[in-house]
């Protein structure tokens, strides 16, 4: 047999069971034609769809339920919700960031296309490849984004009111493409566009977390600091895992012009990680104190303080194979351990009432 046949016989056997030939998995995760787990089970015809939404893995869509997560936990502490009001509320959130994941990675990669077709980890993405045309890449992305939008009408404000708090996030992760351009900190960008998830949850809560009063005075601006405290952690947690990321295609940033933290800091990123890691601890833990949390909140948000501590001081930041593992994997144990931590402090909260007004 020809060299020519047997190496097309590899990539074949290559295709079926999966596994990239003479490639990391990780830089297949969301592009080229190779097909493992549940993705076996469908049509070849889905694969690229797939793929833009990020659902093999879905780090993107759980990435962005979490900070609702946060937000709805939050506001059912402070406002003593009943659990079916936690768990419908919950459910629907889920299903709302399904649709504006879909929606805003599909738009990431349109807008990102080009520069995605000269970095090597992106290159076989849907678009750039041409398995899907930037034209139905953005009608995918409006029926995504109506689909999100949908959701809106679900929450306890009017639909109207809704959309006006949801439009910092809107404006955010449309703008977030071209933050990578245009300043060395798209990870603050990215961080506000999901911390956001914490107001919305909130919002859906039936928790207003801030808003402008009138009263005789004049106009009152009413904030709640300990959801802000929240909201800032998030964005600075956002920033720690993203630029870990950032740093898979570091050397390919930096040749084509794409700007980033870890290509800002390049070499010192160590000591800015740990700063930001500083920092929200600092909010987390301020969170807790602003509510009067107990023990069982600040063991949550501490395993996910030393869980982070950990991936910084143990991830090699000039190995893209170790900073995949360390986002993909960390991701889970700090926004798992944040949300056991406020789940546990609500059931606390809310077997105490209960025995409480039992008595």
């Amino acid at each position: 047999m020809s060299r020519e046949g047997t190496a097309q016989n590899n990539r074949t056997a290559a295709f079926h069971s999966g596994n990239p030939p003479g490639k990391s998995s990780f830089a297949h995760q969301y592009g080229g034609n190779y097909k493992s787990g549940w993705l076996a089970f469908l049509p070849d015809s889905w694969l690229p769809y797939v793929q833009l939404a990020r659902l093999s893995p879905p780090a993107g869509l759980f990435l962005i339920f979490l900070p609702h997560l946060f937000g709805i936990l939050h506001a059912a502490i402070l406002q003593q919700s009943p659990p079916l009001q936690l768990l419908q509320t919950s459910a629907m959130m889920l299903c709302g960031s399904f649709f504006f994941s879909n929606a805003t990675h599909i738009w990431n990669d349109l807008i990102d296309a080009p520069l995605d077709a000269r970095v090597e980890r992106t290159r076989n993405r849907p678009i750039p490849r041409g398995a899907i045309s930037p034209l139905a890449a953005l009608v995918f992305t409006i029926t995504q984004a109506i689909g999100a939008a949908i959701f809106l009408k679900y929450l306890p404000l009017k639909f109207f009111r809704s959309t006006l708090f949801a439009l910092p996030s809107i404006v955010g992760s449309t703008y977030y493409p071209w933050a990578k351009v245009h300043t060395n900190f798209p990870q603050f960008v990215l961080g506000i566009c999901l911390a956001w998830g914490v107001i919305m949850g909130s919002l859906a809560m039936g928790m207003e977390p801030f808003g402008v009063e009138a009263t005789r005075n004049g106009v009152r601006v009413r904030l709640d600091y300990s959801t802000v405290c929240l909201f800032s952690a998030v964005v600075l947690w956002t920033m720690i895992y993203d630029t870990i990321y950032a740093h898979l295609d570091l050397e390919d940033d930096i040749k084509v012009g794409i700007k980033s933290m870890a290509v800002l800091f390049r070499g010192r990123t160590r000591p800015v990680l740990w700063q930001l890691l500083t920092c929200m601890a600092a909010l987390l833990f301020a969170c807790g104190k602003l509510n009067d949390m107990s023990i069982l909140y600040y063991g949550g948000v501490g395993g996910a303080v030393i869980f982070l501590g950990m991936m910084i001081a143990r991830v090699d930041l000039r190995d893209s194979q170790s900073c995949w593992w360390w986002f993909s994997n960390g991701f889970w144990f700090v926004g798992g351990f944040i949300s056991t931590g406020l789940f546990m402090e609500y059931m606390h909260r809310y077997l105490l009432c209960g025995i409480s007004n039992d008595a």
